[in-house]
């Protein structure tokens, strides 16, 4: 069996240096869970719905026949959100509203562009 060896090269001659920081691991692990709670396609419908809505905040109650399932699904995915801190919610006697937390999706944004 016979090896080649491959010359050894400056590694340095042949990568770009980096222009900006790269994510640290808590700066990813923040972004990881923030994305995970962003990746489904209903969450992100609801977060579309909440920014349509006037004053980008809307009743519970308004949020389940868009999205077509049931209110305890819909309580399970805008938990997530106001969990992640895409969504604040507010108790307005027996139904929740939710409103967009401002800047929380530039944030997310901001991560993946700039360190």
């Amino acid at each position: 069996m016979s090896t080649t060896t491959l010359p050894i090269t400056d590694s340095a001659a042949c990568c770009a240096p980096l222009t900006r920081e790269a994510l640290g691991a808590s700066q990813a692990d923040g972004l990881a869970r923030s994305l995970k709670a962003l990746a489904d396609p209903t969450r992100l419908r609801l977060i579309s719905i909440v920014a349509a809505s006037e004053g980008q905040e809307a009743c519970a109650c308004d949020l389940t026949a868009p999205v077509g399932l049931s209110q305890p699904t819909v309580s399970h995915h805008l938990k997530v959100l106001t969990d992640a801190g895409f969504l604040s919610r507010s108790q307005r006697g027996t139904w929740a509203h939710f409103a967009l937390v401002p800047g929380a999706l530039d944030s997310v944004a901001r991560l993946l562009t700039s360190a």
